[in-house]
């Protein structure tokens, strides 16, 4: 009977394990220096030049829409949210009553065109009268010129006993008819005169109306127009309160036009921050409702204060006792996106910026 030989390898000692785990100890050394080494050399590049913050928030210049008139809404053009272009109707308001006072100012100028046109009629007609008072008046001055001579004449030869006494008192009295012919005359010419001039300063004066109730007509008109409130700028409806029926004030607030094409990012950075900050260094933005996206901005401006000195109640730090509060300063960041991921930029959402201050 064979018996199998035991097995003649001989076991591991304990001191060899120690020598297996040196290099995997030495690798992972290494991998950590290296790790270390790449980070710091990266900080020292990069990221101590980068300035970041998570107190900044998407925004736009929204545009109010409110009326310029009162009245009653009588249709709603468009609906939460709905994209608008510049000059769209978004509200109508009832026109009638404005429309009315319009008529009522088109009526003033017609009845106002039509006294002058009879009033220059009427002139026509003094400057005739005049022409014929001016007419006769020539006709008694020329008579009055010849009685004159007549006169003139005979007076020697009535006083010699040539010419009778009756003879030449009929040439006084012509003469003196002449005279008052002459007098009546100029004055009837007169009189036309200061007619026609009157009428004239009637026409001034109607014409004068006429502009005050075409400038009437305007205001009525831009008021028909108002009743339709339009959309001031690009963008997308929001906060919409208004519905049919509802009467409104001028000035009204009706609904909120949001440039979300338009939109930017302000970022509250801390004064320690901004020492390196300038216009035009760019900036990496991470919007919370975008994970793991990277989009891209530029500084645009910094605020001419702190946000505390804006604030409702500025702090006053000349009384009491005293605690230093680091302050913060709004930065006004451009966003370089495209039109379709714009879309998805909304005022309001929060954003992680990171400026790289090495430009």
């Amino acid at each position: 009977m064979s018996t199998t030989p035991p097995d003649s390898t001989p076991s591991p000692t304990p001191s060899s394990t120690p020598s297996r785990r040196r290099p995997v100890l030495l690798a992972v050394a290494a991998a950590a220096l290296i790790a270390a080494g790449a980070y710091g050399l990266h900080w020292w590049t990069v990221g101590r030049f980068i300035e970041s913050t998570d107190d900044a928030y998407l925004k736009a210049d929204g545009v109010t829409a409110a009326p310029k008139v009162g009245g009653y809404i009588t249709e709603v053009y468009v609906v939460a949210n709905q994209t608008v272009k510049r000059g769209d109707p978004l509200v109508k308001l009832d026109p009638r009553q404005y429309q009315a006072s319009a008529d009522q100012s088109q009526a003033t100028i017609d009845a106002r065109q039509a006294d002058i046109r009879r009033v220059e009629a009427d002139i026509l007609q003094q400057q005739a009268q005049l022409t014929q008072a001016r007419a006769q008046a020539d006709s008694a001055r020329l008579t009055l010129a010849h009685a004159q001579d007549a006169f003139d004449r005979y007076a020697p030869l009535a006083a010699t006993g040539a010419s009778t006494d009756e003879h030449l008192a009929d040439l006084r009295n012509e003469r003196d008819q002449a005279k008052a012919q002459l007098a009546a005359g100029i004055a009837a010419a007169k009189a036309a005169e200061g007619r026609l001039k009157s009428s004239e300063a009637q026409v001034a004066q109607t014409a004068a109306q006429v502009k005050a109730a075409e400038a009437a007509l305007r205001q009525n008109r831009l008021e028909v127009d108002d009743t339709i409130v339009r959309a001031a700028i690009d963008g997308r409806v929001g906060d919409s309160t208004v519905r049919v029926g509802q009467f409104v004030q001028p000035g009204t607030r009706l609904m909120t036009v949001v440039p979300t094409q338009d939109v930017y990012l302000v970022a509250n950075y801390k004064e320690t921050q901004i020492g390196r900050m300038r216009a035009g260094q760019p900036v990496t933005l991470h919007v919370d409702a975008l994970p793991g996206q990277d989009i891209h901005g530029a500084v645009d401006s910094f605020s001419p204060g702190t946000g505390a000195q804006f604030a409702l109640l500025p702090s006053e730090n000349a009384t009491g006792n005293f605690t230093k509060i680091v302050q913060r300063v709004p930065v006004r960041i451009r966003v370089q996106a495209d039109p379709a991921l714009r879309e998805r930029l909304l005022p309001g959402l929060s954003v992680t910026a990171e400026v790289d201050t090495r430009g």
